[in-house]
């Protein structure tokens, strides 16, 4: 099989690759080194490698790394650094959202995308939201308060008040 080139922004830097057709992105992503978006299911069930694609929560595992030619693709890694922590991720580290950590780059990318589109989701829909990112340590309480969290600073985002009082 012929390699094919492919040329997109990878967590907003201009990126080029040479893959196979059959390659998916989840696969391309690991190549480029970048292991955060985790291989689970490798079927689209579990939610494990969500990135986004033009701003949209997808499955990498479902993405061919030809069908991201011209288009933005942000993974975990290019949503915080170590130092300075997107909010979701320091509101998971803040509400104890992490057990083993397998599923949260899936799960804080699914509500990254829910965030984007509606800063004030209801409880209701942030569940419906990150519906398809299986967490087997959890009974989802803590990731859900966790993104309301992540949703009131982004609403406030001067605020000095501790996390518990912004809920």
């Amino acid at each position: 099989m012929n390699a094919v080139k492919i040329e997109f922004v990878l967590n907003g830097k201009t990126t080029k690759a040479s893959v196979k057709p059959n390659t998916t992105l989840l696969d391309l992503l690991h190549n480029l080194r970048l292991t955060g978006t985790k291989k689970g299911c490798d079927r689209g069930d579990c939610g494990a490698c969500t990135i986004q694609l033009d701003g949209r929560a997808v499955n990498a595992c479902l993405v061919l790394a030809p069908q991201v030619a011209g288009k933005e693709v942000t993974t975990i890694e290019g949503i915080g650094t170590p130092d300075k922590l997107h909010p979701l991720q320091q509101t998971f580290v803040d509400f104890d959202a992490v057990q083993c950590g397998y599923c949260i780059p899936g799960l804080i990318m699914s509500a990254k995308s829910l965030l984007d589109e509606n800063s004030n989701p209801t409880t209701e829909e942030i569940r419906n939201y990150v519906s398809g990112n299986l967490c087997r340590c959890t009974g989802y309480l803590h990731q859900i308060e966790a993104i309301k969290a992540a949703a009131k600073l982004k609403q406030h985002p001067n605020s000095t008040k501790p996390l518990e009082g912004v809920l």
